[in-house]
């Protein structure tokens, strides 16, 4: 009999995790060009080519799905600043990777993020507080990022919560009208925006040491 390996699904739970992965692929893609209130689970399970009960086994209702979806495009902004935030870097270099990262991420996420922008209504009460608490923390540390900035003197902003938002807004809208077969790609459109980012902040300059090796000399 074949032991399992600690720390690696065995084949029961790879299963599961596809299917949970299908499912909410496909409801994503119903849900962003359809609408959530103009699609069905049955519509979902068409679309997978499954009858209900497949879908039931990961998640028990609609609106458990939308919430999926929705947490998976906020953690992914969560996960670009609180990585950033842990790298040894100085405000306007982190500000420059962060936008890169985020600008990515976001478009990489572009369904999650688009539909979690229309379909916040139609989450549980529960869901939305918890989702809330994770932009609000997303939004507090790029505040927090902005204003270490201003402090330092290498940004030129009044107000680090407006530029925050100013910055998640521009950033998420682009949800809309990004297209993966259109002419611009997703490196090109990082690359800018992270330049109109830095330009929010009013970045006044780009130093290239890191904080530890300014400390030293």
């Amino acid at each position: 009999m074949a032991r399992e390996v600690p720390g690696r699904l065995n084949i029961r739970d790879e299963v599961a995790a596809l299917k949970r992965e299908r499912t909410v692929s496909a409801a994503a893609d119903l849900f962003y060009e359809n609408g959530y209130d103009n699609t069905t689970l049955d519509e979902v399970a068409e679309r997978l080519g499954v009858t209900k009960p497949f879908i039931y086994a990961n998640f028990g209702s609609k609106s458990e799905l939308l919430a999926e979806i929705c947490e998976r495009g906020v953690k992914a902004a969560l996960d670009e600043i609180e990585g950033v935030l842990a790298e040894d870097l100085g405000p306007t270099d982190s500000l420059r990777l962060f936008g890169k990262r985020y600008v990515t991420s976001i478009l990489m996420n572009q369904k999650n993020i688009a539909i979690y922008t229309r379909e916040e209504k139609n989450l549980e009460p529960a869901d939305a507080r918890r989702l809330g608490d994770m932009r609000r923390r997303f939004f507090g540390q790029v505040a927090s990022l902005l204003q270490a900035g201003s402090d330092a003197g290498e940004f030129d902003l009044e107000d680090a919560k407006m530029g925050a938002l100013a910055i998640g807004g521009a950033v998420s809208w682009s949800t809309f009208w990004y297209r993966p077969e259109g002419r611009l790609e997703v490196a090109g459109i990082a690359s800018e925006m992270t330049r109109l980012i830095l330009g929010i902040a009013g970045a006044k300059r780009a130093p290239i040491k890191r904080k530890a090796e300014a400390t030293a000399v």
